[in-house]
């Protein structure tokens, strides 16, 4: 039998670290999500039991094991996607996840709609902004955002719920306080513009295992962690 006992430090110690990040910035502790990708099924359904109950997924496939793998569990955690999704893959997701945090095109946001229409059903996304300007990401850069919230309007049966950013592959402070600064002010703008919808906080994802403090600091509302929750002491 595994001992998980490493996963309920990481959490404890993730938690504690994301909690002095947002006070020295002066905000609001993140709400944290567990991103399970690097993590085998025990160790998912461990965090889990330790009543994480949001997490997330890259891949369509993955996401799909792991909503089986949890489904018996008292209290199952609710998934959100991240990673990109391809357009014929939206009927395994309208429905399945809490958040698609990965919007960034009109034929993903009209095939998201067009499901959830068929299915009655609202569909709450984020829309990706590449802050980092990289060509090798996903994410609307961070000028064709206002004119992208305004077309999927169109889309009735998407929320859109708020921004959601990767960040800069450099790990260096200053790129990311750039990008993460950056879409904090678009985020706060198309708030003062009324481009998300109202039936709940407006949510601005930033920041993973590498870039969560920062990201706290900077008023993210949102984190995603992945590594530093399954990581062992000898990693």
């Amino acid at each position: 039998m595994n001992d998980y006992g490493y996963i309920e430090e990481n959490l404890r110690s993730v938690k504690e670290r994301l909690a002095a990040a947002a006070a020295r910035g002066g905000n609001p502790v993140p709400e944290l999500i567990g991103v399970t990708k690097s993590a085998e099924p025990g160790e998912v359904l461990a965090l889990a039991r330790l009543g994480l109950s949001n997490m997330a997924e890259n891949r369509v496939q993955l996401l799909r094991q792991r909503l089986a793998l949890t489904s018996e569990l008292d209290a199952p955690p609710v998934f959100d996607l991240i990673g990109s999704l391809q357009s014929n893959k939206c009927k395994y997701v309208v429905g399945a996840v809490r958040l698609v945090q990965s919007l960034d095109s009109l034929r993903l946001a009209a095939e998201l709609d067009r499901i959830s229409r068929a299915r009655e059903t609202k569909t709450r996304v984020l829309i990706e902004v590449n802050s980092a300007r990289e060509e090798a990401k996903g994410g609307l850069l961070p000028e064709e955002v206002l004119d992208f919230s305004d077309e999927i309007r169109a889309f009735p049966a998407l929320s859109v719920a708020g921004l959601m950013t990767m960040g800069p592959a450099s790990r260096e402070t200053g790129a990311l306080r750039e990008c993460f600064s950056e879409t904090k002010a678009l985020w706060q703008k198309m708030i003062g513009l009324g481009r998300f919808d109202k039936g709940c906080a407006p949510v601005l994802s930033m920041g993973m295992s590498e870039s969560f403090e920062l990201a706290a600091e900077l008023g993210a509302t949102t984190v995603r962690v992945g590594r530093a929750l399954f990581r062992r002491e000898n990693e």
